[in-house]
C-alpha cells in the first residue's frame, strides 16, 4: 500500500537542495512561464534559418542571372573548311608562319608577296616605294581574310616569326629586304624599329634568340654570316635594333648552317655546321670578343668546356666528311636532341652530354627529315626520304629511341615535293602527311609535277595508303598544323611561280585535313593488305581528334 509520503508515477520528482527526491511537482506558473521561453527561443531560431534560406536562395539566383545573361558565352570561331587567296601577277618566296596575331586562339598566316599593290587598298606609290614593293601580310585563319599588311622597301631576302617567344620583345618577326631589318609585331603590322643591315654582313637564317646582353631587359638577337673566308656574328639589340658591340670574326669558313643550343646547366652555345661536322662555341666567347663585360651574364658549362679546343674554344658535336643537316629533334624540350644528315648515315646524339644515341645507314636524304609519333613511347620518331635511285624514293619513319625501322614505302619521287610533315592526335600517335605518286605498272619513267599526290598514314592501319585525289600547281611551301588549340588540323598551301621571285599567280590556301577523306583513295601497300574495308579506314580518319604535342 502506497504512503501519502511516497512519490508516484503521477508526481514528478523533485530534488531538494540535499540531492534527496522529494515528490513536490513544479507549480502551474512555472510550467507556463518556461513553456514560454522555450516557444519563443524556437520561433527566433526558426526566424534566422528563413532568413539565411532565402539570402541563400538569392545569391545563386543572382550568379545564374549573371553567367546566362551578363556575361556572355564564349563564341567559337566558325571555319571554312577551305579557303583561297589569289594574288595575280606577284611573286612570292619560301616563308610560311602560322601565329595567332587576332588574338582570338585560332592560328593564322603570315607570308610575303611582292606587287604593286596590296589588298587594302594600299600601293607601293602611296607607301613611297619604288612599284612593285614586297608586302607582308597576315591572314585569318577562319576564312582567309586580310588581317594587316604591311609594304616594305624591295627586294626580300628573308624573314622568321616566333621570335617573342620567351622573351621580353613587343615584336615578333624580323625581316630583311633590301639593306634594312625590320621588326614586326604580329598583331597590328606595326614597325616596332627598323635599322639598315650590318654593313659587309650578308646574314642567313635562322636568327638566333638570345638573352639581354645590354641590361635593357628585353632579349636580343643574334645573325650569323658565313663565306668561304670567314663566319661572322653580330648582336643586335631586341629593343632598337641597334648592333652590340663589333662584328666577331671567326677563322672558321663555309658554315653552311646554325642553331642555338642551351646545355642542362642554361649555358648557351652556338652550333656551326660545315660539310667537316657540326662544331659548338659558347654564347659568353663570342660575347666577350664582341664587348668586354658582355658576357657577365651568360652562365658557363664546365661539362662541356672540357672538350673545347684550347686556342679557338670549338666543341665537336659530331665530326663527318659530309655533313649535309642538323635539327632539333623536338622544338617544345628544353633541350632537345641533334639529328644529323649525312651523306651515309642519319644519327641522333644526345642534347644533353654529346652522346651517339643511335645510327641509320642510309644513301642520298632527298629533304629535310621531319618528327611524329608513330609509336606510343612518347619519343618523337623521325620520317626520312631516301634516294634509292631511278626516280624513286622510299619513305623510312626510323624509331626515335633505337633509330630502327618502323614502317617504309616506296613511290615516285615526283618533281617539287614537300617534305614530309605530320599532326598530333589525342591516341598519342601522329597523322603523317607525305607528298609523291604510288608505284605502279603505268607509271612513267620520268615522273612529272602533275604526277604528284598527298598521302596520309594512319600508324594504327599501316597496311594502307589515303591517297588525295587532288592536284597542286608548283609548291613554294607547305605546312600542316592545328589551326586551334587541340582541334582543326588543316593543311596550308603557298603555290606560285616554278622561279622564286618570278611573277605570275600567287595562291595561298587552306585545306581540312579530313575534307578530302570521303574521295581518297584507299591504297593497299605490300602483302597484306589488312582486312578493314575501305569504309572502315576511311571511318578511321574522320574519327580521329588532333591534339598539341
Amino acid at each position: 500500500m502506497e504512503t501519502t509520503g511516497s512519490a508516484t508515477e503521477g508526481d514528478p520528482l523533485k530534488r531538494g537542495e540535499d540531492g534527496a527526491e522529494t515528490g513536490t511537482a513544479p507549480s502551474a506558473a512555472e510550467l507556463k512561464k518556461k513553456s514560454c521561453k522555450e516557444v519563443l527561443g524556437f520561433a527566433k531560431l526558426t526566424h534566422w534559418r528563413t532568413a539565411v534560406f532565402f539570402l541563400s536562395l538569392f545569391l545563386c539566383l543572382t550568379i545564374v542571372f549573371a553567367f546566362s545573361f551578363i556575361i556572355p558565352c564564349p563564341v567559337r570561331p566558325q571555319y571554312l573548311l577551305s579557303w583561297n587567296r589569289t594574288f595575280s601577277e606577284a611573286a612570292t618566296y619560301d616563308f610560311l608562319a602560322i601565329e595567332d596575331t587576332s588574338k582570338d586562339k585560332v592560328m593564322d598566316v603570315l607570308f610575303v608577296v611582292k606587287n604593286t599593290e596590296g589588298s587594302q587598298n594600299n600601293t607601293c606609290a602611296g607607301a613611297g616605294l619604288p612599284s612593285p614593293c614586297v608586302f607582308a601580310l597576315a591572314v585569318d585563319g577562319t576564312d582567309g581574310a586580310t588581317l594587316w599588311e604591311l609594304p616594305l622597301d624591295p627586294d626580300f631576302h628573308w624573314a622568321q616569326c616566333g621570335l617573342d617567344k620567351d622573351s621580353s620583345r613587343t615584336w615578333d618577326c624580323l625581316l630583311s629586304h633590301s639593306d634594312q631589318l625590320t621588326a614586326v609585331d604580329k598583331y597590328t603590322g606595326d614597325i616596332k624599329w627598323q635599322q639598315f643591315h650590318p654593313s659587309g654582313l650578308h646574314s642567313t637564317l635562322p636568327v638566333l634568340s638570345v638573352p639581354d646582353l645590354d641590361g635593357d631587359k628585353v632579349s636580343d638577337v643574334a645573325l650569323v654570316a658565313s663565306d668561304n673566308t670567314q663566319t661572322q656574328l653580330v648582336f643586335i639589340s631586341g629593343k632598337t635594333g641597334i648592333q652590340i658591340g663589333s662584328t666577331v670574326v671567326l677563322d672558321f669558313p663555309e658554315v653552311t648552317n646554325h642553331l642555338l643550343h642551351c646545355t642542362t646547366k642554361g649555358s648557351h652555345y652556338v652550333l656551326l655546321q660545315k660539310d667537316t661536322g657540326l662544331y659548338g662555341l659558347a654564347l659568353w666567347r663570342i660575347a666577350a670578343k664582341a664587348k668586354a663585360g658582355l658576357e657577365m651574364g651568360l652562365k658557363k658549362d664546365t661539362q662541356w668546356e672540357k672538350n673545347a679546343n684550347p686556342t679557338s674554344g670549338l666543341i665537336p658535336v659530331y665530326e663527318s666528311d659530309s655533313m649535309k643537316q642538323v635539327l632539333r629533334a623536338g622544338e617544345t624540350e628544353d633541350t632537345p636532341n641533334l639529328l644529323l644528315v649525312t651523306g651515309r648515315e642519319v644519327a641522333e646524339v644526345d642534347g644533353k652530354n654529346l652522346q651517339l644515341l643511335w645510327r641509320f645507314n642510309t644513301s642520298s636524304v632527298l629533304s629535310k627529315p621531319s618528327f611524329g609519333h608513330f609509336n606510343k613511347d612518347d619519343i618523337l620518331d623521325v620520317v626520312v626520304e631516301e634516294d634509292i635511285g631511278n626516280y624513286t624514293k622510299r619513305v623510312i619513319i626510323l624509331d626515335g629511341k633505337s633509330g630502327g625501322v618502323l614502317w617504309e614505302v616506296k613511290l615516285l619521287a615526283t618533281p617539287n615535293s614537300p617534305r614530309p610533315a605530320s599532326v598530333h592526335t589525342t591516341n598519342s600517335f601522329s597523322i603523317f602527311v607525305f607528298w609523291g605518286m604510288m608505284l605502279s605498272g603505268t607509271n612513267s619513267s620520268v615522273p612529272s609535277t602533275s604526277d604528284r599526290r598527298s598521302y596520309m598514314l594512319h600508324p594504327l592501319y599501316s597496311k594502307v595508303l589515303l591517297e588525295s585525289p587532288s592536284s597542286m600547281d608548283h609548291i613554294v611551301t607547305f605546312r600542316a598544323t592545328l589551326l586551334e588549340r587541340g582541334r582543326h588540323a588543316a593543311y596550308i598551301l603557298l603555290t606560285g611561280p616554278g622561279t622564286e621571285g618570278a611573277e605570275g599567280t600567287v595562291v595561298l590556301s587552306k585545306r581540312k585535313l579530313k575534307q578530302d577523306v570521303p574521295d581518297s583513295n584507299v591504297l593497299r601497300i605490300g602483302n597484306d593488305g589488312g582486312s578493314e574495308t575501305n569504309e572502315d579506314i576511311k571511318e578511321a580518319f574522320n574519327r580521329l581528334r588532333f591534339s598539341d604535342w
